[in-house]
């Protein structure tokens, strides 16, 4: 069932109060006028460990330097002015344009996913379930408060995500405590038209042209095109799929791919492609020496794929392929992570650059995509852990 809320208009253990937060922490410290007016051009955020970095104008100077919690996420808000900051309360909007980590809090037991599509920006509880809906250009205009939102109450909690389409239409994972199963399928009246149980470790979502939605699987995708669910299936008998890089403009997806399931570590050396529109799944093996994480993939200004490998290239990658196309070395070679969460290079696109961080070195390294060339190695005060870019 479909319900709107106004900011505090309702409290109590089944409902979600969307409301400031005041125990939030103070900025540790806070730029100058000057700054902020001389930053032009993207922003980008960088969590480390007990806080947030934001960086901008032409020498991506830092901005501001806020405190926070030891781990959080970050991903932008859609809106060119927000990111959403993943800590243990909920998803705490960080402003990057002024910038300030405002006090602006979405509760969430434990906040999960953040998908920005369609004029919307969906939070994902996975904790509840429960799918929270903003018109992002209402985000963009904040005046001190949250504005209304959607909130769809979860089924049974698990780590999932949601995406809505254009009509309305929502698509929200399925699982519990036996695991994840597949997708559900929400008209815009929250009726339920449609579902699939047949992708075992749902995980992570990607739309691509024409409102195609993949979600990766344990064994294969689910596409959703045009109100039909179709299982396309990987070449192996476990071939994971967990992430999904997209261009909008595009029906070809680069997605990550795990075939051992008994494999340590978090290095993949194998890379998915998904055609939604012919409903094909390619699995690319990348050259010896050339690994990955999650963190390690984005989509550039044409469609092509951009990948940081464990040898310290950043590798373009043709989406329908495979092939690599040009390696440009930015930063020195890399072991995978311990844990997921320890710092570890990662990779994100704003307009025509690419944003490379490098924690060996507290850096942060800029790559115009076009021209093929670094265009800037900023150093940093912190060791950069997630990163996210807003332009």
């Amino acid at each position: 069932m479909k319900r709107t809320l106004q900011i505090g208009a309702l409290v109590g253990a089944a409902a979600l109060v969307l409301a400031g937060c005041s125990s939030s922490p103070a900025p540790a410290s806070s730029p100058s006028a000057e700054a902020t007016a001389a930053a032009e051009g993207p922003r980008v955020a960088l969590g480390y460990e007990g806080g947030v970095l934001v960086l901008g104008g032409e020498e991506l100077e830092v901005l501001g330097d806020f405190e926070s919690e030891d781990f959080i996420r970050l991903n932008s808000a859609g809106d060119g002015r927000h990111v959403m900051v993943t800590t243990s309360e909920g998803f705490q909007l960080l402003d990057v344009q002024k910038p300030e980590l405002t006090d602006l809090l979405v509760p969430a037991a434990t906040a999960g996913h953040v998908v920005v599509h369609g004029g919307k920006t969906v939070l994902y509880d996975d904790a509840t379930s429960d799918t929270t809906i903003f018109d992002t250009a209402d985000l963009a205009a904040l005046d001190g408060s949250l504005p209304d939102a959607e909130v769809l109450p979860g089924v049974e909690a698990h780590h999932g995500v949601s995406v809505e389409l254009e009509d309305g239409t929502l698509l929200t994972t399925v699982g519990g405590e036996s695991g994840r199963t597949g997708i559900r399928v929400l008209d815009a009246e929250r009726n339920e038209i449609g579902v699939n149980a047949e992708c075992p470790g749902v995980h992570g979502e990607g739309t691509a042209e024409g409102e195609r939605v993949v979600f990766g699987c344990e064994n294969g995708v689910l596409i959703y095109a045009d109100g039909e669910i179709t299982k396309v299936s990987s070449p192996d008998t476990y071939g994971r799929i967990g992430n999904a890089y997209v261009a909008e403009n595009s029906p070809l997806v680069v997605m990550d791919y795990k075939d051992d399931p008994d494999a340590e570590g978090y290095l993949l050396r194998n890379i998915a492609l998904v055609d939604t529109e012919a409903e094909t799944l390619t699995k690319v093996a990348l050259p010896d020496g050339v690994e990955y994480t999650f963190r390690g993939v984005a989509r550039g200004p044409a469609g092509e794929a951009v990948l940081i490998g464990t040898d310290g290239s950043l590798h373009w990658i043709d989406p329908a392929s495979g092939e690599i196309t040009k390696s440009l070395p930015v930063i020195d070679a890399w072991e995978g992570p311990a844990e997921w969460q320890a710092p570890h290079p990662a990779v994100k696109v704003a307009g025509d650059i690419a944003y490379v961080t490098d924690p060996a070195n507290s850096q942060l390294v800029a790559v115009d995509l076009t021209s093929g060339e670094v265009v800037q190695t900023v150093e940093l005060p912190q060791v950069p852990n997630e990163i996210a870019a807003v332009s």
